[in-house]
């Protein structure tokens, strides 16, 4: 079964961490097919950068994100739509 989730990068005390596919069963910073963006947590903002039609594509795969996962595509569909918005007003 395929999972995306978070894979730990960064520094000691500083992480960033990669959105990933996997192996539900693989280890946490193992081997994944495909890297869909960042999130970094310690940035001001949490900084959250996603390839939403590549989580889509994934998650009609069968693909099950975790929850904390789910809840950073959520956070970037709601900023994605709220950008688009902005703009047109300008």
């Amino acid at each position: 079964m395929l999972a995306i989730s978070l894979m730990r990068t960064g520094a000691k005390k500083k992480p960033s961490y990669r959105i990933v596919v996997k192996e539900k069963r693989s280890k946490r910073d193992g081997a994944y097919l495909e890297n869909l963006g960042t999130y970094s947590p310690t940035r001001p903002t949490g900084d959250i950068n996603l390839d939403l039609d590549r989580v889509r594509y994934w998650i009609g795969k069968g693909a099950q994100p975790t929850d904390t996962v789910n809840r950073l595509i959520k956070a970037s569909e709601k900023a994605q739509a709220a950008a688009p918005a902005t703009s047109a007003s300008a």
